[in-house]
């Protein structure tokens, strides 16, 4: 069984990188807490933008859907990256490649037609879809 000092024999390339990795971090944080700025005022810390002085408050309820599209976007952008990778490794993958990428498209189609058929998708209110069926005559409907 080894014993501690040949163990830090063994790795003393990742030793000496952890203690340089922190004490680098150790100075930053001291420098910026010595070269910082130090200036107190009423209005430093007021938000400035083109010089016209904040009206209201910055933060916004947002609809939980804005973040379900965001969902909706990075997963079929990492998912466009996946096919992006396969078109390039086309002829090495052959036929087998193809038919795994066409299933891999057919599961994201089967994936979007569920999230429009739960109304995943759909940015209308519910009372205004009311408010348009109302308004749509007998004879259309």
């Amino acid at each position: 069984m080894p014993t501690s000092t040949e163990v830090v024999a063994h790795n003393w390339a990742l030793a000496v990188y952890i203690i340089v990795a922190l004490g680098l971090c150790a100075f930053m944080l001291i420098a910026a807490y010595f070269l910082g700025g130090r200036a107190r005022a009423r209005t430093k810390n007021v938000p400035y933008e083109s010089g016209i002085d904040a009206v209201g408050s910055a933060r916004l309820r947002l609809s939980a859907k804005f973040y379900l599209v965001a969902m909706f976007f990075v997963i079929f952008d990492v998912e466009a990256l996946y096919l992006y990778a396969w078109s390039v490794s086309v002829r090495e993958s052959g036929w087998i490649g193809f038919i795994e990428a066409t299933i891999f498209i057919f599961v994201l189609l089967a994936g979007l037609f569920y999230l429009v058929r739960i109304g995943a998708l759909d940015w209308t209110p519910a009372r205004s879809k009311r408010q348009l069926k109302n308004k749509i005559p007998n004879n259309l409907q």
